[in-house]
């Protein structure tokens, strides 16, 4: 079995940049907070569906201290002339675990490292950690204008079913690939 708290992967984005995928730590928020402060206003607004100037501290510690059986997440790091530089992050939380065998997903990619395939990657990851801890379905809720995030969903090569309210496009993966 796979532990989430403890994951690690080492991949190559498509352009040849490598990375690191891993467990978020409380020891992250540093590292959170910096890449909060250098998102556009759209990317704010895309992941948070409102606009946010900043991050509370307890938006920070919901953030990085989680607990990795109800909420996995990972983020995306690579070596820079600073050190280890965190430039992406993804999660899913499992919606009610006594009654629910689905989780909510959520991206975010640093500007400079979009277009990269992070948010793909990212996805693969959390796909194979969701299916080990049980999990039937991702759900997501995408604004109808981020072409680029729907994208990653449909590429992920897993069944997926969306339904349109207003601007909103609710998404979601169906992780049983075997039906027998």
């Amino acid at each position: 079995m796979i532990d989430p708290s403890t994951y690690l992967a080492k991949e190559t984005l498509k352009d040849g940049t490598e990375v690191t995928i891993r467990a978020i730590q409380p020891e992250d928020s540093t590292g959170v907070l910096e890449s909060f402060e250098k998102l556009d206003r759209d990317a704010i607004y895309r992941r948070f569906f409102s606009l946010k100037k900043e991050l509370s501290d307890a938006e920070v510690k919901q953030l990085t201290d989680v607990d990795f059986s109800q909420v996995v997440a990972l983020v995306v790091t690579t070596k820079t002339g600073k050190g280890e530089t965190l430039i992406a992050g993804g999660r899913y939380a499992v919606e009610n675990p006594e009654t629910s065998q689905a989780a909510e997903l959520a991206f975010l990619t640093d500007e400079a490292y979009r277009g990269r395939g992070i948010a793909g990657l990212l996805l693969r990851h959390l796909i194979r950690l969701a299916q080990k801890a049980g999990i039937s379905r991702l759900e997501a809720d995408v604004l109808a204008d981020n072409h680029p995030m729907l994208a990653v969903f449909r590429r992920s090569g897993l069944p997926m079913r969306q339904q349109r309210e207003g601007s909103v496009i609710h998404l979601t993966l169906d992780l049983q690939l075997d039906r027998s």
